[in-house]
């Protein structure tokens, strides 16, 4: 009933956005009425109205070229391994004389499209072949697809790697770090050549009992037989995954934004002044990130489900019970990948220690393999978006990437 409510108001209130999208392209194509300051203010209600709209379809890359090594270099996406639950993708890029080391970016699959690391991609390429996991809206999953939870999900991991072969590198941001450091024990356990060579961890939840935030609590709050009793719904019949249950991407979505409301809310009313006083850098520069904030992904029940109940509840791989498939997780097999923990010093998401417990974890590994960055002044989304990860937490990826390659 959850979905299916949501649904019907989003039905209700489509009308009235398509009239607002259509007054924006209307003021898009007559320039000469935005002389007049109150046209551009009634425009500008119109497009702030329409620019709130919750999407489920993934918005675009839009990466076409990068800056690697001297020149600009054209970019195209192609996808290398197709999987129902989501392809991996390859930013080829055709120009680079010089072989360059092979990234894989594992995107979180916690509500948004992996185009939300599309600063992290752009970044990456500079010195990188990058490869990234582009995980699909579960509601338009079919049902005879099977079953996608949390041992899936490190299939798909390990399966991925093989696809970018030996001496390949690694690097995970916020939820994917715990199944990320799952398949790479299981893979040195397996003597698997194509175990990376490094292993970087982006504010990731190791152990959420180092150091608990916000959303921890949340997570301790009820058993995880209320989170499926209240947060789990079917998708409705008009799509591909009819029948499905799934964590809908608007749940999550809702949950972010309430943590810090009174800033989105001031962000929309920025949005509103700067497109009023006609400032179109600036309202841009809003508008593009709540274009990609909005864009949601529902989540396989059963992913959600025991993410919450062995990430966030049990925290078992920080307590050494956590299985695979039935087999046990040992991090301490790891002993030839370089670990990198990078941590914000503000992140109210993933908190400080949180990320650093993987190098107790990883207790094999010489101390020569083993690094932390703790970036001072950033949030959760500083540490892999934006200047400060462009200019002080790069570097130490790209370092230990050179140094192990």
């Amino acid at each position: 009933m959850l979905y299916a409510g949501y649904q019907a108001f989003s039905d209700m209130m489509e009308p009235a956005r398509m009239l607002a999208r259509a007054a924006v392209k209307f003021r898009d194509s007559e320039s000469t009425l935005q002389d007049w300051p109150m046209v551009r203010r009634l425009y500008a209600v119109a497009d702030t109205f329409a620019s709130a709209a919750i999407t489920h379809a993934r918005p675009p890359f839009g990466i076409t070229e990068v800056l690697s090594g001297n020149a600009m270099t054209p970019v195209r996406e192609e996808v290398v391994a197709s999987r129902p639950f989501g392809d991996l993708l390859h930013f080829a890029k055709d120009d680079v004389q010089t072989p360059q080391p092979k990234m894989l970016v594992v995107a979180p699959l916690s509500g948004h499209f992996a185009t939300l690391l599309r600063n992290t991609v752009e970044t990456l390429l500079r010195d990188h072949d990058v490869y990234i996991t582009d995980w699909r809206n579960a509601r338009d999953v079919p049902l005879d697809a099977g079953h996608f939870g949390f041992d899936e999900y490190v299939d798909y991991l390990i399966d991925f790697m093989h696809e970018l072969g030996p001496r390949s590198h690694v690097l995970a941001v916020c939820q994917p770090c715990v199944p990320t450091l799952v398949a790479v024990a299981l893979m040195a356990e397996d003597k698997d050549p194509c175990e990376p060579r490094t292993m970087t961890l982006l504010g990731g939840p190791i152990d959420v009992n180092a150091a608990p935030t916000v959303v921890n609590e949340l997570a301790h709050a009820h058993p995880v037989e209320w989170f499926e009793d209240n947060l789990i719904s079917r998708v409705p019949l008009r799509y591909a995954g009819a029948g499905r249950r799934v964590y809908p991407g608007f749940l999550q979505l809702t949950a972010f934004m309430s943590m810090n409301l009174d800033r989105h809310f001031d962000q929309f009313r920025k949005l509103y002044q700067a497109l009023a006083d006609a400032e179109t850098a600036e309202a841009d520069k809003i508008g593009d990130f709540y274009d990609e904030y909005l864009a949601v992904l529902d989540l396989t029940a059963e992913f959600y489900l025991e993410t919450i109940d062995k990430v966030f509840q049990r925290a078992l791989l920080a307590k050494g019970e956590l299985t695979h498939h039935g087999r046990p997780v040992r991090p301490e097999a790891i002993q030839r990948t370089a670990l990198l923990t990078v941590e914000g010093e503000r992140d109210d998401i993933c908190a400080v220690g949180q990320t650093a417990a993987a190098h107790l974890l990883c207790s094999s590994l010489r101390p020569h393999l083993k690094r932390h960055h703790l970036q001072p002044g950033v949030g959760h989304y500083g540490v892999f978006s934006g200047s400060k990860w462009e200019r002080q937490v790069y570097p130490q990826v790209r370092n230990m990437v050179l140094a192990m390659s």
